[in-house]
């Protein structure tokens, strides 16, 4: 377990620049050291501001696009290509801009693919997915991904694990089927916290007043269950990435006075 560090910037556009930066440094220097990056994306208003900014950097040519492994956090469970789908946002923000390959582009399935409604049976095949890309250097069934990323909600539920619900307290399946959750859509499919920890790091982005509270909840030593937030760490480095307004109820002595 990595203590959180923190970065606060004066506003959210500037966070979205400078951690889209943070992000092409991280994924060049992993393809230097082993050839190729793994990234798991996060949707939202912040994920997406993030891959907006990375589409707009001069320096994103300096990423081998071609080997890079993108997966996802979480995914509302509805039919492909639909609009809310975090995937189809994310190939809006950046990735039909970048020369990807499809193959190592791991979208979670869709509510209208081979697995039709059954959410569960969907996690389970993307939880195979997972561990078949997971080599013996890994010493699990998930890829040690080099950057994890994950939006912070309100609530301080992170990707589709809120609080109390089942999905946050798995401990051994590293994909779940999600039911009920409080916001929309119900269904959806989300990694556990066992999966997350397997980052070498792992980024939670919060921007906006909203999230001032989550942010200071979950830094100020909550128990996972209440606060999914608290129990997102990687092995390496566990980073939150605010705005000034994210971090306005946190206590000064957590972050330096100004990082950006």
């Amino acid at each position: 377990m990595s203590a959180p560090q923190l970065v606060v910037h004066r506003d959210k556009e500037l966070m979205a620049q400078a951690a889209a930066a943070r992000l092409i440094t991280r994924i060049v220097d992993a393809q230097a050291a082993r050839g190729s990056a793994s990234v798991v994306l996060t949707g939202g208003r912040n994920g997406n501001g993030l891959l907006a900014a990375l589409r707009s950097a001069p320096a994103r040519d300096a990423i081998d696009w071609s080997r890079l492994d993108l997966w996802w956090g979480d995914e509302r469970f509805l039919p492909d290509d639909d609009p809310e789908r975090n995937v189809t946002q994310a190939r809006e923000a950046l990735l039909d801009s970048v020369p990807l390959d499809p193959a190592r582009v791991h979208a979670m399935p869709a509510s209208d693919g081979p697995f039709g409604s059954d959410v569960d049976a969907a996690a389970a095949a993307y939880a195979a997915e997972l561990a078949a890309a997971a080599g013996p250097e890994d010493h699990g069934p998930v890829p040690t991904f080099d950057v994890l990323m994950l939006g912070v909600g309100p609530d301080t539920h992170v990707a589709s694990l809120f609080p109390e619900l089942p999905a946050v307290r798995e401990t051994e399946r590293t994909v779940v089927g999600v039911h009920g959750a409080p916001k929309p859509p119900p269904i959806r499919i989300s990694l556990t916290l066992p999966a997350i920890r397997a980052a070498r790091e792992v980024w939670l982005l919060a921007a906006g007043e909203d999230k001032a509270k989550a942010a200071a909840i979950a830094l100020s030593g909550a128990g996972e269950v209440q606060a999914p937030a608290a129990g997102a760490y990687g092995r390496s480095r566990t980073l939150w990435l605010l705005d000034a307004a994210a971090a306005s109820e946190l206590p000064r002595a957590l972050y330096p006075p100004a990082t950006a």
